[in-house]
């Protein structure tokens, strides 16, 4: 794993219920976080862990992203696991009952509706997999 400059200083952050982190991003329901080493949400982004979020080590999510672990709309809940060294574009949203495999690249402005799995390059709404990280 490449370290990265920016996170030489790295600590865990201090994170309220419902409240901004210094970082500008939310939880919901912080007991269901389980927040992993190195990892790098961006400003504004929300996450609802009400049914357990797992983020890996270094998982890196983009500006405004939403993860959410229940759905008013239809009624679904579930965890929703971000692997190791995968990577959430600006913008996207990941719905309940999802995991993102290791290494993945989910683009910007996705809709994630169901597993994405590891090492592979997904985006679309729905997020759909374009293509294997090794091709």
């Amino acid at each position: 794993m490449q370290e990265n400059e920016r996170f030489n200083n790295w600590k865990f952050p201090e994170i309220e219920e419902g409240k901004l982190t210094k970082y500008n991003w939310v939880v919901q329901n912080k007991d269901g976080l389980d927040l992993g080493y190195k990892s790098d949400i961006g400003a504004f982004c929300y996450i609802n862990a009400k049914y357990g979020v797992i983020i890996e080590d270094y998982v890196q999510l983009g500006s405004h992203c939403s993860i959410y672990t229940i759905s008013t709309i239809d009624n679904k809940q579930g965890s929703v696991h971000l692997k190791e060294n995968c990577k959430i574009g600006s913008h996207s949203t990941i719905m309940p009952n999802v995991t993102v495999g290791k290494n993945s690249i989910v683009g910007a402005n996705s809709l994630v509706l169901k597993d994405i799995p590891d090492n592979v390059i997904a985006f679309g709404v729905p997020a759909k997999v374009i293509r294997r990280l090794d091709e």
